[in-house]
């Protein structure tokens, strides 16, 4: 059996861009362990893995696999599969619904002039305020000193709407440039809360090519080591809507463009949107641009 695949990158407009993801089409029949090591093979950060829904109210059931194990839930992965299907269908849909380990995905297909241009996901939890850690803590992380660690907003602390990240804000873009992971401050602190990773952001964005809110990194155990993480939405997210959680508006969406990728050389642009009522976070979105690479197929030792 021939199983087809499409890759795109995710959170930019060109090329080389953004964060790379593969999907295959066809993942009818596969076990979990043929799924986990296609995911390896391809080496990108997510591969997702399309399936049909066991609800048919819903559009898909998706599976979603790093190279080292399956997650729950993750941002670019949603946004570039609904980009694929969207502009595989004879008449692209204005919205779908994956099925995923977290829960239900709700994603908006973005179009523009030349039809389907990307996607905006919804994410499928609330916003849940986990364990905070000392500013200490998270600058060994990041090869940092507590003083590149911005405290007045929130101190370190885990946030996730799907999946858990280590949120610290820094104090200037030139820290954030100059942050590297640090394998032994990692393994003091983590796993916390499911986390395994450090989000890591500064307000302070001069010179950037395009109007930006925040400019942001990612660290993460990838297949050798620790590694970085070009776009990475369901961060984005878990940020946004813990900012805007911090925020006094009462009622109404609260909108930032963040940029990511920019320091390893593939420029990003995550554009978040954060609805609040009566002073609480009811929903977190995340979205952005796509651009179809790759495609071709595969066929299993064994499989017809």
């Amino acid at each position: 059996m021939q199983r087809r695949y499409i890759t795109v990158d995710v959170f930019t407009d060109r090329a080389f861009g953004g964060n790379p993801l593969a999907v295959v089409m066809d993942a009818g029949g596969l076990s979990t362990a043929q799924m986990q090591a296609i995911a390896t093979e391809f080496n990108y950060s997510e591969t997702t893995f399309v399936l049909p829904p066991q609800d048919s109210a819903h559009d898909a059931q998706v599976r979603i696999f790093t190279v080292r194990s399956e997650i729950p839930f993750a941002g670019h992965p949603n946004v570039g599969t609904a980009f694929v299907l969207a502009t595989q269908a004879e008449k692209p849909p204005a919205r779908l619904k994956f099925e995923e380990k977290a829960g239900l995905v709700p994603v908006e297909i973005l179009t523009g002039q030349d039809g389907v241009v990307g996607a905006e996901l919804t994410a499928p939890q609330p916003l849940k305020r986990l364990t905070q850690l000392s500013a200490e803590q998270a600058a060994a992380c990041l090869s940092l000193s507590a003083a590149d660690v911005k405290t007045d907003r929130h101190p370190p602390q885990i946030a996730s709407v799907g999946l858990p990240f280590l949120m610290v804000e820094l104090a200037t873009r030139e820290a954030l440039r100059r942050a590297k992971p640090d394998a032994a401050a990692f393994g003091k602190t983590f796993p916390c809360d499911g986390s395994d990773a450090v989000y890591f952001y500064t307000p302070d964005v001069p010179g950037s090519e395009q109007p930006l809110d925040l400019q942001a990194r990612m660290f993460h155990p990838g297949s050798s080591g620790l590694s970085e993480d070009p776009a990475t939405g369901s961060a984005t997210a878990a940020a946004a809507a813990l900012l805007a959680d911090l925020d006094n508006t009462q009622d109404g969406e609260l909108k930032l463009r963040i940029g990511q990728g920019v320091d390893m050389g593939r420029p990003s642009l995550l554009l978040t949107r954060i609805r609040k009522q009566n002073g609480a976070v009811v929903s977190a979105h995340v979205g952005g641009g796509c651009v179809q690479m790759m495609e071709g197929s595969f066929r299993l030792k064994g499989e017809g």
